[in-house]
């Protein structure tokens, strides 16, 4: 009787034990209880009644990253392209997650494949290139609205790779190559016009130089002209200052040795002969110095005698 208490003591225990639940953080655990949902588990311990309660799902509520394969899809001007997206979602509601919806990572590549090719349609060849943004931003809104009853947010996605057909391919490199090659042609005819201008400019500024340093001398000169003709005037002047200065000199020495007129008249005479340079053919003498040059005459000719 005490071994089969305790067999039946050891027996509860062990199921007790193996019964004992702990989650982990960033976990949750649905549980049925006969079937229908009872709780959901968060981080901690747990028990759970044998026979009666069972842990239905098991999730993970970290942030998960789906990689979908590339979806053909075709643009609105009738262009078919390969597209590829980057679905990065968390679980908020693991009942929701675990009830809602039968293989939700199968459900939401789908819809995820749906909505892609719907935006894509609504956009030309051209546009689907330039507009990963707005495509991203349409997705993940439209994904996250279908996704919220199954307890999924969906918190971003990324077009991870857009391939045209190769002939698209070659004729966009084509364009590229020409669109290159004519902004380079620009960028040559624009240095050339450049380069001519800074040419034309740079003569522009040495003729405005030249005229500049031609007219500076000219003043130069001018102001050199000027100051020589100061100077010589200066000069003449002087001249005629020392000579007015020597004959009012002279004139004071006569004045104070006392001569007569005849000998002023004498010294007039000599003045007209100075004069006449021996180029006059006629000089007027006056009549005073006439009648002195006479006696001067008599007196020589006695002398001779």
């Amino acid at each position: 009787m005490t071994f089969l208490i305790a067999a039946l003591i050891a027996i509860v225990v062990l199921m007790i034990i193996t019964n004992i639940r702990v989650i982990p953080q960033s976990t949750a655990a649905v549980i049925e209880r006969l079937g229908a949902f009872h709780a959901t588990w968060q981080v901690g311990l747990h028990v759970k009644i044998p026979f009666i309660d069972r842990i239905a799902n098991k999730i993970s509520l970290k942030e998960k990253v789906l990689d979908f394969d590339p979806q053909p899809v075709i643009t609105k001007d009738n262009v078919t392209m390969m597209i590829d997206t980057v679905v990065y979602f968390q679980i908020t509601d693991p009942k929701l997650y675990t009830y809602g919806v039968e293989r939700p990572m199968n459900a939401l590549e789908n819809l995820s494949a749906t909505t892609l090719r719907n935006i894509i349609g609504d956009l030309e060849l051209d546009e689907t290139l330039t507009s990963r943004d707005v495509i991203n931003t349409k997705m993940r809104s439209i994904l996250d609205e279908a996704t919220d009853p199954w307890g999924i947010k969906v918190n971003r996605v990324e077009v991870k790779n857009i391939e045209p057909p190769k002939p698209i391919r070659e004729a966009m490199e084509k364009q590229m190559k020409a669109e290159r090659e004519r902004r380079e042609q620009i960028l040559i005819s624009e240095g050339h016009k450049q380069s001519a201008i800074l040419e034309a400019e740079g003569k522009k500024q040495a003729l405005i130089l030249e005229a500049q340093a031609q007219k500076e001398a000219q003043i130069l000169k001018a102001e050199a002209d000027k100051e020589a003709q100061i100077q010589r005037a200066l000069g003449e002047a002087e001249a005629i200052r020392e000579v007015q200065s020597a004959k009012a000199e002279g004139l004071k020495m006569l004045k104070e040795v006392k001569l007569d007129d005849g000998v002023l008249k004498l010294r007039s005479l000599e003045a007209f002969e100075e004069a006449a340079d021996g180029q006059a053919t006629k000089i007027i003498i006056p009549s005073d110095i006439q009648n002195m040059a006479g006696l001067v005459s008599a007196l020589t000719e006695v002398g001779k005698k």
